[in-house]
């Protein structure tokens, strides 16, 4: 249209379809507008996520959800572009899914209880422990900057406005906090969570293959 977005994705596959296992038929015959990457056009859920596996990073992000927090969904979608090991929340099992944009489906979500249940399982997850790393701009917390992130860790997010809540302190590992040199007290648990991530893909993620898209 002159006037609107342009479409979104791709139409039906045109010509012979292709015959290998990750496409699926609904797609290639109706076209494929979901907001995936164009290597994944006309793949199944199912094989997306298998070859997203083959290729996740050592990192998770767990989020307190004590009072269905909207900021969950865009943790999740940020988690998936990062690729994330596994996404965990905390506390209430129902959550927001608006801003995820659905992908959620791709990414592997987790439910715990308790902070401890969550400590307890990066405690003793496959191939080692995980680190479990609070970020909150608390007093005493190290400077996020300044810190050497361990290539397995979990960074734990607190609800916007309280942040962590006094169990999550206990239950961490340590405290980091993100630098911040305006007036406001705090920055949008969201955007906490992709400074965090991103971190742990400048220190770690290879960017060298075509692993690695800009857009």
């Amino acid at each position: 249209m002159p006037h609107g977005p342009p479409e979104v994705g791709v139409g039906p596959w045109p010509g012979e379809w292709p015959t290998g296992e990750e496409y699926e038929a609904g797609l290639l015959a109706a076209g494929d507008r979901r907001n995936v990457v164009d290597r994944y056009r006309y793949w199944s859920v199912e094989a997306i996520v298998a070859d997203l596996d083959t290729r996740r990073h050592d990192f998770h992000v767990a989020i307190e959800n004590w009072q269905h927090d909207f900021n969950i969904g865009t943790i999740v979608r940020t988690a998936n572009a990062f690729l994330a090991a596994e996404v965990h929340i905390v506390g209430n099992r129902r959550w927001n899914r608006r801003g995820a944009m659905v992908t959620d489906r791709y990414q592997h979500v987790r439910h715990h209880p308790t902070v401890d249940a969550l400590a307890d399982h990066l405690r003793e997850h496959p191939g080692g422990p995980v680190a479990l790393h609070g970020i909150d701009n608390l007093p005493g917390s190290a400077h996020l900057e300044t810190t050497e992130v361990p290539r397995r860790v979990c960074f734990l997010f607190g609800q916007e406005g309280p942040g962590l809540s006094e169990a999550a302190r206990e239950a961490c590992d340590g405290t980091f906090s993100i630098a911040q040199f305006g007036s406001t007290r705090s920055i949008n648990a969201s955007a906490a969570a992709a400074i965090a991530m991103h971190a742990w893909v400048r220190a770690y993620a290879d960017l060298s293959g075509g692993g690695a898209w800009r857009g």
